[in-house]
């Protein structure tokens, strides 16, 4: 079942009363759902709250609370995801397979080896911030992801301490995750590194091996780039968290 996210201020005592024009939509046009049946909202402060439909308008919802909870569908750390931006349908399911996996911020760049252009995705976080949310809803996370604006590769690796910043690169299928996560500080922010469709340039692993970030490997097998982000949140998820 998915939640919805709410205010804080439409909670009132024992019910909801929702007004959002998204949500409604979603809930009463894609959903259809109707009065008397069960429904699920998350709000601010990550409280879930299992509630039944009492009352439909066209401009509003009213839902008894049946139950609150606190949600345990969170990381622990705050592990977030560096991506060269992919083409339309990769880029989308980048976005959906790193919020389903729990990524708390997402930084799409552009490196030298993006295959489309910066003036043909600029205005695409709106797109990717909808996906987001889609995908929040039907996960039932605890926290909606941050998306951030579009910027070049070196500026988003300078938002990180250099210990905490994990490349991955098909390059270095030798390279031993466990050892490399020794000392990862978990107190900070914690990025993942994806390349675009043809991987990282020369020019940007001479850089990367300048600056002695961590090379790791997802192992023997190539994988298309949406798929890489799954597989390298998921192997860093399981040894840290």
């Amino acid at each position: 079942m998915p939640h919805f996210l709410i205010k804080n201020e439409e909670i009132n005592k024992n019910f909801i009363n929702l007004t959002d024009k998204e949500n409604l939509f979603h809930i009463c046009k894609v959903l259809r759902a109707k009065i008397g049946e069960e429904i699920k909202f998350i709000d601010e402060n990550q409280n879930v709250y299992l509630t039944k439909i009492t009352n439909i308008t066209k401009i509003s919802l009213e839902a008894e609370i049946i139950e609150k909870t606190k949600s345990e569908r969170i990381l622990k750390t705050n592990l977030c995801l560096i991506q060269s931006i992919l083409m339309s349908d990769a880029q989308n399911s980048a976005i959906s397979n790193a919020v389903q996996s729990g990524i708390k911020e997402i930084y799409p760049v552009i490196s030298d080896n993006t295959s489309i252009s910066l003036n043909s995705v600029k205005n695409k976080i709106e797109k990717w911030e909808k996906i987001a949310l889609e995908n929040f809803k039907q996960c039932e996370r605890a926290d909606l992801p941050t998306i951030h604006n579009i910027m070049d590769l070196k500026t988003a690796l300078n938002n990180f301490k250099k210990e905490n910043i994990l490349i991955f690169a098909e390059k270095f299928e030798n390279i031993d995750i466990d050892k490399s996560l020794n000392d990862l500080n978990k107190n900070e922010k914690i990025a993942i590194v994806i390349g675009p469709e043809g991987g990282f340039s020369d020019c940007e692993f001479e850089y990367f091996k300048k600056e002695n970030y961590k090379l790791l490997s997802l192992g023997k097998m190539i994988y298309k780039a949406p798929n890489a982000i799954t597989a390298a949140i998921s192997n860093v998820i399981t040894r840290i968290e």
